[in-house]
């Protein structure tokens, strides 16, 4: 008998929600098998049986579980009832090749039609005022496929973000270009052939058509396609995919013992309690690795040096007690998740307050331009992402007028984007103010770096129980440092300090940000 137990999924993540059991109680279920559905604050994952077995399931929809906690058990001794189904990867492919021409012959005869335009030239677009070339990432469609219009051709990165180039006609694709190259604004980058017909997309191969074993031409399973998608298309169940993507760590360096390569939670583990070791290998090798900087790793490079060196920049530092929040997401959570359809994250909490004391001290949310100082009468709060390619920083467009819910919700949809490498360039321009979190990677203290033109940033770290002296006596208390840099030249000690102070005020006192029209009138009365 193994227990299943809910894995980690974030530095400051310490529940989950299960939402439902895809498999019952008392069911026989393969390895890898997607068994149930649990949710964060910050998204929605699977549960994975560990191993084949009878599942025997030890919490309710809807309970709310710690990270560690056991959610399930599996007695792997257990036989296959009779008329189980086998595992996906079981079946002879003998008789899966049977299974494939039989119904390849049942289907209707695809259709095809060309479009007629001749040879069209595919350019790379305008995507950004200051952009003048990008790199060219993948091909998503090799040369002398055939595509559809609007089908996705390949990657493209930008310094900034990373996007998508479609098809403009349905055709045969012929590329110019090879994986990895530098491709100017506005250069020929593949050229379609109008005049192949594409078959419709939904149609089947011809009927009659038949595949055998051997050579097989029907597309692989689902059932075999990556589970996720985290860096080289590497195969994994969804809780192996999310341990990879939050610990940072490189697929390659794990050894998979899932069917089909795929990587199972328990390799994670392993490559993790055993960093730069893999069976058969030495613990330490004299191998190096040469890669090409993404343009969006050499911006974030010349954009940090630039604020060091064309900025005074100065970091104050706090601590909160983050006590009264966690009492009130632990009150409000259920019925804030019943009534906005998104959980009662820490952001909104943070974002609110910054808003509040950006307002009593405008110099903070203002930055340098020549010899004027821009004051902003709005908050475009701008937050922090580690995404797959290196870090981003999409905005919160007028924060101070969004409620706790729109918040949260527009923090999920950036954060998303962010890691599906889906963010356009508009959701990342801008912003007056930055909120940084390095608590969800462990730190417990740092000095972040001004997201320049801006002039100050707010940083974030993990919460931990800490001795705290309260009224001559020794209390154990939820405490997290904050830090707050800035630039000297536009921002006085006073302002910086006393910014910091209001916004530890406001955490600490929750309820104001909640339910009081005004907090910082509230607080000065009190």
């Amino acid at each position: 008998m193994i227990d299943i137990k809910v894995p980690t999924i974030g530095e400051s993540i310490t529940e989950v929600t299960l939402i439902k059991w895809l498999k019952p109680s008392g069911s026989y279920v393969q390895r890898d098998e997607v068994i149930a559905e649990l949710e964060s604050e910050k998204a929605t994952f699977e549960l994975n049986a560990e191993q084949a077995g009878i599942l025997t399931t030890r919490a309710n929809e809807g309970d709310t579980l710690k990270i560690g906690d056991t959610v399930a058990s599996i007695d792997e001794n257990a036989k296959a009832p009779a008329g189980a189904a086998p595992a996906a990867d079981s079946k002879p492919a003998a008789a899966a090749a049977t299974d494939t021409a039989t119904a390849v012959k049942a289907a209707p005869a695809a259709t095809a039609k060309a479009v007629g335009k001749g040879v069209i030239t595919i350019k790379v677009p305008v995507v950004g005022e200051s952009i003048t070339e990008v790199t060219l990432l993948k091909w998503v469609k090799k040369d002398g496929d055939l595509v559809r219009r609007d089908e996705v051709i390949a990657e493209l990165e930008s310094e900034k973000a990373t996007f998508e180039l479609n098809a403009e006609e349905s055709g045969k694709l012929s590329t110019l270009f090879k994986e990895g190259d530098t491709v100017k604004i506005g250069e020929p980058i593949a050229k379609i052939d109008t005049d192949v017909a594409v078959p419709d997309v939904d149609a089947a191969p011809a009927a009659g058509k038949e595949t055998t074993a051997a050579g097989a031409a029907a597309k692989p399973a689902a059932a075999n396609a990556p589970v996720t998608a985290i860096p080289n298309d590497v195969k994994a169940t969804p809780v192996a995919a999310a341990i990879l993507a939050d610990k940072k760590v490189d697929p390659k360096s794990v050894t998979a013992s899932g069917s089909n390569g795929k990587i199972l939670k328990h390799d994670v583990l392993e490559a993790l309690n055993n960093p730069g070791r893999k069976p058969g290998v030495a613990l330490f090798g004299r191998e190096e690795r040469r890669e090409k900087m993404s343009n969006l790793r050499k911006t974030v490079s010349r954009r940090l040096v630039e604020a060091k060196n064309t900025t005074a920049m100065l970091t104050t530092f706090n601590e909160v007690d983050m006590g009264p929040i966690m009492a009130i997401r632990a009150q409000f959570k259920d019925k804030f998740k019943e009534g906005h359809g998104v959980n009662l994250g820490f952001m909104s909490f943070f974002t609110k307050a910054v808003c509040y004391a950006l307002q009593e001290w405008p110099a903070v949310n203002a930055y340098i331009d020549g010899d004027a100082i821009i004051y902003h009468d709005y908050c475009d709060i701008s937050i922090a992402v580690s995404a797959p390619k290196g870090l981003v920083v999409p905005v919160i467009r007028n924060a101070e007028s969004l409620s706790m819910a729109e918040i949260e919700k527009k923090v999920v949809e950036l954060a998303t984007k962010a890691r599906d490498n889906k963010l356009s360039m508009e959701e990342m321009q801008g912003g007056t103010f930055t909120i940084t979190n390095g608590g969800v990677f462990g730190s417990l203290m740092s000095t972040p770096i001004i997201n320049i033109p801006q002039s100050a940033i707010l940083g974030m770290h993990k919460i931990q129980e800490r001795p705290m002296a309260v009224n001559g006596q020794v209390v154990i208390k939820q405490m997290m440092y904050l830090a707050l840099s800035y630039d000297h030249r536009i921002i006085d000690g006073r302002e910086s300090v006393s910014f910091l102070v209001r916004v530890k005020e406001l955490l600490e006192k929750p309820d104001l940000l909640l339910f009081g029209k005004d907090p910082v009138k509230a607080l000065l009365e009190l």
